[in-house]
Formats: C-alpha cells, structure tokens, sequence
C-alpha cells in the first residue's frame, strides 16, 4: 500500500485536468428500484496530456470491478469518495472500462407511488452526481456523456440528449441515450415514471417534448401555456441557436427545488403541474423561462467557480424576465423589478457579500446579479448588450468562463469602468440609478408616487389612493395601495377597500383577503364575494378566515365548499376536512372524515400534501399516534424543507409532557431511520 501511495502522492497536488482530459463516457446502467439501487457497465475515453501515475473519479459509496485501463486489468482504490486507478500513464489515447453498483444517499431519488408505481429521478447540481454515476465533481472536467438505461418496459425513461435507440427483451426495455457535445457531470441526468408527453417543433426545428403524468391530461395546456413560445423567444433573443439537439420537460414528485436545467431535460416540480384556475397563482411561466434560460448560461458555458455563479443564475434570471416581459408586457416587467430591488435595498442593510463572493445568498446571486444585467443592457443599449452576449456565448461555447471573460466581451462595445465596483462588489444598492431606470415605466413612476405615501396619515392621501384603485393603471400598483390599507381603521379604509374588491382583479383581490383577518360584520357580505373568486389560493385564505371571523355562518361557509379540491396538493379539501372536524355538530362521520385528512399526512402523497395535511392536523388539535406517527416520517424524507418542518414541529410538540410521553409510545414501532431521528428529537 505505501508503494502504490507514493506513486501518486505528487499527482494529488496538481489538478487533474492538466494531466488528463476525459472525452467521453458511456455508461449501460440497470435500477433496481425495490433495492433504490444502481448498477452498469462504464467506458471512459480520456486523452493523457502529460505523464502521470494516477487518474482519479469521484464515486461515493461504490464498489467496483473489472477494472481495466485498455482492456487490461489494474491496480485500483476505492477511497469510497473516488476511484483511483493507479497505471503508468504515457501520452495518448486510453478508455478506463469497469462496473460498479451504488445504493445513493443523494442524487438519485426513487419516489413511491400509489399501485406499487414509481418515479425515478435525479438532481445533481452542486456536487451529487457522483452519489449514482462516477463522474466529476469539478465543473471544468466537460465530457460527452451517452447513457444506455434498462428498465421495466411500462415506464418511460429519459436521459440527456436523443433517443438514439429503444429495444425490447420481455418485460424490460433498453433506452439508449447520445450527446454529441460535452457538459458538466452536475447537468447528467435520468428521469424514470409512467409519463405520457406531447411532442411540437420551434420555429428553429428543435424537437420539443412535454411529458405528464396520465392523470394530468386535463392540466397540459395550463401547464406548458407558453412553453413553446418561451423556446422561440430566447432563442431569437440571445441570439445564438439552442446549442443541443432537443429539449424536454418533465414533472417530477417531491422534486427538491422548482427545477433543474439539466442539459436537454428540464426536470421540474409536480406543484407546477396546474388548471386554468391554478394558473392564475402558481403556473410554471418563469420556472421554464429560467431553465430554458440555462441551457445556455450554465449548460453552454458553465461558470468555472462559485465566485461567478451570477454569470449562470443572473443571467438565467434576467433573460426569463425578459421571456415574461414577452408574455405579459412592460408593466409586469418593471413591476417585477421594482419588487426585487425593494428585497435587495432590505437585504443589503444585514448582507455584506457581493454578487462576486461564493457565499453570497441566492437573493443576490439571482436577483442583483439580474439588476446588474438590466443595468448594464440599459446603460450600453439594445444592439451592443447582445452583440456581446453572442460574441461571449460563441467564444466560450462547451467551455467553462469567468466574470472577465464576459467584460472581455462588453469591453469591445462599451466601457464598464464603474459597473463592477457598484453592481458585483459593492453590498450598497444603487437606488438612484436603479430608480431612473424604473421610471422610464408610467406605472413605476405611479407606484414611486404611492410609496412616497407610506408614512401620510390616510385622511391626508385617500382621494390619490382612491383615484389609483379607480384608475387603469397596472394591479401591482393598486396592491401596493391595499399594502397601505393594513393597519388603518376600518371605518376609515371602508371606501377603499370596497373599491380595491370592485377592481375584480385577482391579485389586488387576494391581496386584500389576506390583509383583513378582522371581518367586521357590515363587510361580511362583501368578503364572501372572494369565495368566488377564480384563486385556489384567494379561496383558502377566505374561507378560513370567514371561519374564523363568522361562526353563526360556519355551515354555509362549509356546505359552499364541500367539494372544493383545489391545487394538486389539496390545500383546499385538507382545510375543509380540518374545518369540518373543529365544527361542533357539523357533520356526524368524525371518524371518516378524520381518517381521511390523516390519510392526506401519508406516505402515499407528496410532501407539500402532507405537509398542509400536517399542518392544519397539528394547528386544530386533531392528534393522534398516526398523526406523530406520520410526522415522524417526514423527518427522514429526502426534500429537507419538509424533513425540516418535521424535526421543527416535533421540538415544539415535545415542550408538551403528554406528546412527550405520546412520542416515546409510538417509538418502538417506528423505522429504523425514524426511530434514529426521534430519538436524537427526544435528547435533545
């Protein structure tokens, strides 16, 4: 062991890349998904630049076999972090062949469903990919990845790039996958699960595929309403084609963020799946557009360090709000950006990183580095800004970039000399240039002008908040007079409130339901009107606090919303059922009903259901040892926002001697991993 150590104690001080270029992988892989585990077959093509005596793969908890450089067997480590494979290394051409099997901690998720079904899915950006496949942690280490995937022959099956070819042996297919260009191993991706898709074309002749579950025919069109048009518009907006052969979008459960630009194959969360009615809240418009957006700036080029990720999540940012722009015009462009310049002014006041720091926050990573971009596009002009995006996008194609690359570019057009300092390395927000900016847009300069109100007794400013709710003018400004509503008396916000419900604007209206949870009796009628509103959301939020506010009235309220569903993850039956169960004499099926929104908190739904099932479970005191039983579970889920509401609400139940009690009598017949987690809750 000291000798194959010493062969390779000098290489670990260099970076590999300099030795080694690694072309291509293909890798023939099998899931198991009783076992959640994963198994191939892998050939690596790579080129020795210089003489070395070890190459190295990332690759967590695998084991491996018939490891072969050349067709021939080697000397190999597994560190269980990496592969090492220890070969005199000479100039040249070489494939490193070997299979392996992994059970993932992270990276790759098999998600449960109703039937025995099963979705399989992966998220690897950050450093996860070599959780399933080895691969490289390093960005700058680019290949061409070509996957070949084998499966139950009843689902459908997607990776990275075209389908080459799909062939049958008995209840399995064999999904063969190519790429024909190189990206980073975070972009490798499969996707697994019972999926019909529709299949359109772009203007440019790219193959478009939208996948959704068969249950979701109903929710296609709401769902990808402007997916197509998105496609066309960036493209013709960057202005370089789409650098990839294809692209498809698929709806995955429990995903772990709202979604991931995985190279050709757009993975995204379920809770974007919507109706015509669920659109108006929650639709998947800027979602697509950011991820779309990646596909060049992230999936093209790819940032070489954290330090300039804005040039990926800025860029991506900025260019979906120009996609939306397209879509819903200027008001709802510079309303958006007037927004996000209130949350970076707020922010910046605790925040003392730069745009241009590693650990700069995701606000300033996203949003300033988009305020930057606006910036700059307004500053130098239409025709110069994309002169140089198409000059940096064509120079540093496949390749990996930093910030000066991209002034490189700028520089050709414009002089920049103050930008840097100000926009990605200054904390301070440029408010006067940012707000010059703004009001190029009449609706900003009108919203300027309400704001300036903030601090003015209402008597001094009702007629101008009375006008502007009367008023044309864009919603996003008549919310922000509802904003200033909140806290006034009511006799006095009366008129405006009447007038602010009058605008029949969802957005204004919604506003307005969640400001006024004290509903006096002379506006009860006029508040039940949201009740019909066409909002999932607005609904929620009125019949809950009509609830509150109006118990005479509980039944109507309760017989009107008998059969409301609402969003794809319940929000509106698990408030009726919760509602139901805390209205003495209401209904006498207690134990139905009960059993029902206990259901909901299962395993056999996704984790915003049962985290809303939860919730309402917890907040109306209907506990019992299935309901712990089932927050338990969510302790041990892989989505840590929801394993996180778990461990919380646990910690806050156990300042109670009964729950504490209650928890240590269901522990026994827990899981082991949830056992392991109550038991680090109850020592605590």
């Amino acid at each position: 062991m000291k000798y194959i150590l010493l062969l390779f104690t000098s290489f670990l001080f260099a970076q590999q890349t300099q030795f080694v270029d690694f072309k291509s992988v293909s890798g023939q892989l099998s899931l198991n998904s009783k076992e959640k585990t994963v198994s191939g077959a892998v050939d690596f093509q790579f080129e020795v630049l210089k003489d070395c005596d070890t190459i190295s793969l990332d690759a967590k908890n695998m084991e491996f076999s018939n490891v072969k450089i050349n067709e021939k067997e080697i000397i190999f480590i597994n560190t269980t972090k990496q592969l090492k494979v220890v070969f005199p290394f000479k100039k040249g051409e070489n494939h490193l062949t070997f299979n392996y099997s992994v059970k993932p901690k992270q990276a790759l998720y098999f998600v449960d469903m109703e039937n025995d079904e099963v979705q399989i899915w992966t998220q690897g950006q950050g450093r996860y990919t070599s959780n399933w496949f080895p691969s490289f942690d390093d960005v700058n280490e680019k290949l061409v990845f070509n996957l070949g995937i084998t499966y139950d022959k009843e689902y459908q099956v997607v990776s990275n790039g075209v389908l080459k070819e799909k062939t049958n042996n008995g209840n399995l297919n064999h999904w063969q996958f190519i790429m024909e260009k190189p990206m980073s191993s975070y972009l490798l991706m499969l996707a697994i699960g019972k999926y019909d898709k529709r299949e359109f074309k772009s203007r440019s002749r790219i193959p478009l595929e939208y996948y959704y579950e068969p249950k979701d025919a109903d929710r296609f069109e709401p769902t990808y309403r402007y997916s197509k048009r998105i496609f066309d518009f960036l493209e013709k907006e960057i202005g370089v084609k789409y650098p990839w052969k294809i692209n498809r979008q698929i709806p995955v459960r429990d995903f772990l963020y709202a979604g991931m630009e995985n190279t050709t194959s757009t993975l995204f969360a379920t809770r974007y799946v919507v109706d015509s009615i669920g659109f108006c809240d929650r639709n998947y418009t800027n979602v697509d557009a950011h991820e779309l957006a990646h596909h060049w700036f992230g999936d093209l080029i790819t940032a070489e360090s954290s330090t300039h990720h804005w040039l990926q999540e800025g860029f991506a940012t900025y260019f979906a709000l120009l996609a939306e722009k397209d879509i819903y015009g200027d008001d709802y462009f510079y309303s958006k950006l007037y927004n996000t310049a209130q949350q970076i002014k707020f922010a910046s006041r605790t925040d003392t990183i730069p745009v241009l720091n590693a650990k700069a926050s995701s606000l300033t990573f996203y949003e300033k580095g988009a305020w930057a971009l606006f910036v700059l596009h307004e500053s130098i002009g239409d025709k110069a800004f994309k002169k140089a995006i198409k000059n940096y996008l064509n120079k540093y194609a496949y390749q990996t970039v930093n910030t000066q690359n991209f002034f490189d570019e700028i520089k050709k057009v414009s002089d920049l000399d103050k930008f840097q300092k100000t926009w990605l390395e200054s904390t301070v927000f440029d408010t006067p240039t940012a707000n010059a900016l703004l009001s190029k847009n009449k609706t900003i300069q009108k919203r300027l002008e309400i704001d300036k109100l903030k601090k003015t007794p209402l008597k001094d400013k009702i007629d101008i908040l009375k006008s502007t709710l009367e008023s044309d003018v864009y919603q996003s400004v008549k919310e922000a007079v509802v904003d200033q509503l909140e806290n006034e008396k009511y006799e006095e916000k009366k008129p405006l409130l009447l007038l602010a419900l009058q605008t029949n604007n969802i957005n204004v209206r919604q506003n307005l339901a969640g400001s006024l949870t004290k509903i006096p009796e002379d506006f009860r009628t006029n508040y039940e009107t949201l009740l019909d509103d066409k909002s999932y959301q607005t609904q929620e939020i009125a019949l809950y606090w009509l609830w509150r506010n109006f118990p005479d009235h509980r039944k109507e309220y309760l017989d009107k919303s008998k059969k409301w569903i609402g969003f794809n993850d319940y929000n509106l039956r698990t408030l009726w059922l919760s509602l139901v169960l805390s209205t003495p004499n209401y209904n006498s099926d207690i134990d139905s009903l009960t059993n029902e929104l206990i259901a909901f908190s299962s395993t056999k739904y996704e984790a915003t259901t049962r985290q809303n099932a939860l919730e309402k479970l917890i907040a109306f005191k209907i506990i019992n040892d299935q309901v712990l039983s089932n927050l338990v579970s969510a302790t041990t889920h892989h989505m840590w926002q929801f394993s996180k509401f778990g461990r919380d609400t646990i910690r806050l139940l156990l300042k109670n001697p009964e729950m504490r009690a209650s928890f240590n009598r269901i522990l026994p017949n827990l899981t082991p991993d949830e056992q392991f987690q109550l038991n680090r809750l109850l020592k605590e």
